[in-house]
């Protein structure tokens, strides 16, 4: 098996660089699907009982809240353990942190009628950047 290997990598070096490329963009992109998904969820969890449930006690929003929660968590952590396959910590936590402020942006607008600062876009900005210094290489 590994002769095969051996053989395959040395006579078409281009197709097995290209076939690592697709696993690590199929990790990534995994990664960025699934935590998208979990930070949905984060949002409505942590945000939405106080435009529907601000009459209601504290404790009966924090159940909700845990509720929704429970989805949150299936989708965060599949999303960890693919992305730590090929990601390190400190990527991973760029990634989730980018992706929370990128939906918190709209969330806000729609779901909690909420106006756009010009503060998000400028922290948006220091994320791109430190975005770029985790994975640069």
């Amino acid at each position: 098996m590994n002769l095969c290997k051996c053989v395959i990598k040395e006579s078409f070096p281009n197709f097995v660089e290209k076939i690592n490329l697709r696993i690590t963009l199929s990790v990534l992109v995994k990664t960025i699907l699934l935590l998208s998904a979990s930070n949905i969820f984060m949002l409505c969890a942590w945000y939405l009982h106080l435009r529907w449930l601000d009459q209601k006690h504290w404790f009966i929003a924090a159940m909700v809240s845990w509720g929704i929660a429970f989805f949150e968590y299936n989708f965060h952590i599949p999303a960890n353990r693919i992305g730590s396959q090929e990601l390190s910590l400190m990527q991973l936590q760029v990634i989730q942190i980018g992706i929370s402020l990128l939906m918190f942006i709209p969330f806000s607008i729609i779901a909690m009628n909420k106006p756009i600062k010009i503060d998000y876009i400028w922290a948006v900005m220091c994320l791109v950047a430190a975005a770029y210094f985790i994975f640069r290489k």
